[in-house]
């Protein structure tokens, strides 16, 4: 997958932004949570290029940046958990995995 890193908070605007033209991933990854690894791993295995056409995707270190993991949290009116993968449209969220929910086929419907 090819990652864009949530290291400010420019790029939650820019994700809004973003989402006005195609849907927006963000993943929100706990280093330190092997379940968090395992729903990173089945993502990326998962991934095709030709996903690109329908999902930008944002990763969020949480454990680096769990300002901006609150932010998120705030900004689109979802309770924070971890792993966690939001789909942004339009500025807004539109669906939320967490854990072993987390499934690329759903992202990509969403």
């Amino acid at each position: 997958m090819n990652w864009k890193h949530i290291t400010n908070p420019g790029h939650i605007t820019q994700i809004n932004e973003e989402s006005k033209q195609q849907n927006v991933l963000i993943f929100k990854h706990s280093t330190r949570c092997s379940i968090s690894d395992a729903a990173l791993g089945r993502l990326e295995r998962n991934w095709k290029d030709e996903n690109l056409n329908q999902l930008s995707c944002y990763y969020l270190d949480l454990i680096q940046y769990r300002d901006l993991s609150d932010l998120i949290s705030k900004t689109y009116g979802i309770h924070h958990e971890s792993p966690q993968a939001l789909i942004i449209k339009d500025g807004k969220c539109v669906f939320s995995q967490t854990h072993s929910q987390i499934r690329l086929s759903e992202l990509l419907q969403a």
